[in-house]
């Protein structure tokens, strides 16, 4: 071993980085040292309550004062104050923090946590002052007052002071270029920004600038819905009221407090950004916690509070470490809870809250395993048929006990639900709305088609198609939101004895008349009516990779059906949208697909007697042959139509070619 010693650190060197970039932000200076103020406050709190104080400790305050003649910002707190010796320890040592000490001296004196943790929020000051003045007398009895003065660098002075008043003033000398803050509507938007919390207050000639109260930090029983609302509109003022909240409030195995609430989702909200707001002791550190909130429940707003979410020094960024993804499955859990009370005790207004919530708890299904067994029972899908279960639904529901932790401790209490957003707990005896879980679906239609599941994505392309299954008593269910295309998949894997139809990709033999579809109509040659249709559609359409069916559906009212549709095959359709999403593209409508030509429509059966009754002429064709083309040709563009197979120049040719099937239609009537 050639040489074992301690690394020497050079103040001159280290002094210029913690001024400048120890902080990503200049402005937090005023959040660090109002901070600080609010701990010197809590400290004097604590020592008199241990009986280490016996004087007076007044009203705690803390006072902000400008000067726009001398350029300075002061803070003033009427705390435990310094001596000369706290001073030298606390403010000339560099990272030797009073609170982590003080913290020691006295666990267990005050149920208010200290803010400070580090012992580098004082010299943010020096990010937007030149020089800085620090004033202060301590509690201690005989203790005498000191004044400590420094430039930005690493010399100082200190001196005695005759400051006659216990506490601490700090005046910052501000920087030319940092002059906006002896702006008083400047230092008021500062404080509303990262001090609104504080538990103290704060004060600016005479006026109190923050509420001081926070909401997150009260037991949830001690809150009205008004009050959960008012702070949802100080926090969002320009948003539409939430669907429902979740108060967060637990001391084991971590300290979390907030109130996270479900908003009503628009269409221009990024979904992969936070909206939560992040706060440590009520002092406000970000406008998001992306790394706490699960990714699934990234949209909702509110705020989280906590002492054990591993900050770095400035407090602007987090720290990935294990406490982080316990918090994380611990909101997940509680939201988990709170949707499943919701669903119990109020199950209409679980449905009216669906539309907006069905995003996050789908994603949340399908990408957190513990998330999914908590919910997956209550996944509900719109479905065409009214609800069977009404009956049960009528009853009285019974009142769940709900589970909330407390603040003394890791002590589970039952207590009357409603507390937690809850707006009419008697609207649970209302029949059920027309929405359905998987299971309630399986169970309902085990007679007609079991382990069979028919859906629709877009109910107004595929409106014919569901009237076709609805009309024969069959039960479709709506999966038409932007993550039901994956969600399908999931479910796919999760329930794979059960087969999954798409309304327009294939037609159930309940909704085919087979007998009508081949009936004979040429004795001569066999043909059936279905042969006849589909030789005149391939013959007028022409289109080799077209596949053309012909089926009777069965309906009490023909006309009321379409006379063509489109099927796309659901394994086809599936890999061109897969292929569109690899390659972030729009799906192109498949070459290839099915045109089912509907035969007990009487539109397709006056067209085979049009071709039928018509002449031969010279040339092999018949005189109607045009007119029949045609129709045929508009028919399979309505078809078409309805699944959005058009581009803007199909569009245009389609229009065209009605005008002009108008137009020979007119021309023979008047014959």
């Amino acid at each position: 071993m050639l040489e074992q010693g301690t690394i020497s650190i050079h103040t001159e060197n280290i002094f210029p980085i913690i001024k400048k970039s120890l902080y990503s932000d200049h402005q937090i200076f005023l959040r660090e040292l109002v901070s600080n103020a609010v701990d010197a406050i809590q400290k004097l709190q604590m020592v008199a309550r241990s009986g280490e104080f016996s004087g007076e400790t007044g009203e705690p305050e803390i006072i902000l004062a400008v000067d726009k003649d001398k350029k300075t910002l002061s803070i003033t707190d009427n705390g435990i104050g310094m001596t000369v010796d706290e001073v030298k320890k606390y403010i000339n040592q560099v990272a030797f923090s009073s609170a982590e000490e003080f913290v020691q001296k006295y666990k267990g004196s005050s149920d208010q946590p200290i803010i400070g943790h580090f012992g580098l929020g004082f010299y943010s000051s020096f990010m937007v002052a030149k020089h800085v003045e620090i004033d202060t007398l301590s509690y201690k009895e005989g203790a005498e007052a000191v004044h400590w003065s420094c430039d930005g660098s690493p010399k100082f002075t200190l001196e005695e002071s005759s400051r006659t008043t216990r506490g601490t003033t700090i005046t910052l000398h501000l920087m030319e270029e940092e002059e906006e803050f002896v702006e008083e509507a400047r230092v008021k938007n500062l404080v509303k920004t990262y001090c609104d919390f504080m538990p103290v207050p704060i004060k600016l000639d005479g006026e109190e600038l923050n509420r001081q109260k926070a909401p997150w930090r009260e037991s949830p029983s001690n809150l009205t819905k008004e009050d959960y609302m008012e702070f949802y509109r100080y926090l969002y003022p320009f948003e539409e009221e939430p669907l429902l909240w979740v108060h967060l409030n637990t001391d084991y195995p971590f300290i979390i407090n907030g109130i996270l609430y479900f908003p009503k989702l628009k269409p221009d909200v990024d979904v992969s950004k936070g909206q939560t707001k992040l706060f440590c002791n009520q002092v406000f550190v970000s406008d998001n916690c992306e790394e706490i909130i699960p990714q699934f429940l990234l949209p909702m707003r509110g705020v989280i509070d906590s002492t054990d979410i591993p900050l770095n020094v400035s407090r602007s960024a987090l720290q990935g470490d294990r406490t982080v993804k316990r918090i994380g499955d611990y909101i997940a859990k509680k939201v988990g809870d709170r949707l499943k009370q919701l669903y119990r005790d109020d199950r209409e207004q679980y449905i009216r809250a669906w539309k907006d919530l069905a995003t996050f708890v789908k994603f949340g299904v399908m990408n957190d395993e513990k998330f999914k067994k908590q919910v997956e029972d209550i996944v509900v899908f719109r479905t065409t048929k009214e609800s069977e279960n009404t009956e049960a639904a009528a009853e009285p529901a019974e009142t769940p006990a709900v589970e909330v932790q407390s603040q003394e401790g890791d002590v589970w209490q039952d207590v009357t639900p409603g507390g937690e957003g809850a707006e009419n707990p008697e609207s649970a005896q209302t029949p059920a709305l027309p929405y359905v879980t998987i299971k309630e679906y399986l169970e309902q239609n085990k007679e007609s088609h079991e382990n069979r599941v028919f859906y629709c994505t877009d109910a107004a392309s595929q409106s014919a198609y569901v009237e076709l299954h609805k009309n024969q008593g069959l039960e479709v269910l709506y999966l038409d939101s932007f993550i039901d295309t994956h969600f399908i998949n999931f479910l796919e894997r999760e329930y794979n004895e059960v087969k999954f139809t798409r309304v327009d990709s294939d037609l159930d033999n309940t909704l085919l008349d087979k007998d009508k579809s081949s009936e004979i109509v040429d004795p001569t040659t066999n043909k059936t009516r279905g042969d006849t249709i589909k030789e005149i559609f391939e013959k007028a359409l022409n289109k080799p990779k077209l596949n053309i069916r012909t089926e009777a559906l069965k309906s009490d009212n023909p006309q009321g059906t379409p006379p063509a549709m489109v099927l796309l095959p659901e394994i086809l359709r599936r890999l061109r949208e897969m292929n569109a999403m690899m390659q972030q593209q729009n799906a192109e409508f498949p070459e290839e697909h099915v045109l089912l030509v509907n035969t007990a429509h009487p539109l397709i059966q006056n067209l085979e007697n049009l071709n039928q009754g018509s002449i031969i002429q010279g040339d092999g064709q018949s005189s109607n042959a045009e007119i029949v083309n045609s129709i045929c040709q508009h028919v399979y563009d309505l078809a078409l139509m309805s699944q959005k197979g058009f581009d803007a120049d199909g569009m245009k040719s389609f229009v065209e070619r009605s005008n002009e099937v108008l137009t020979k239609l007119t021309k023979q009537a008047a014959k």
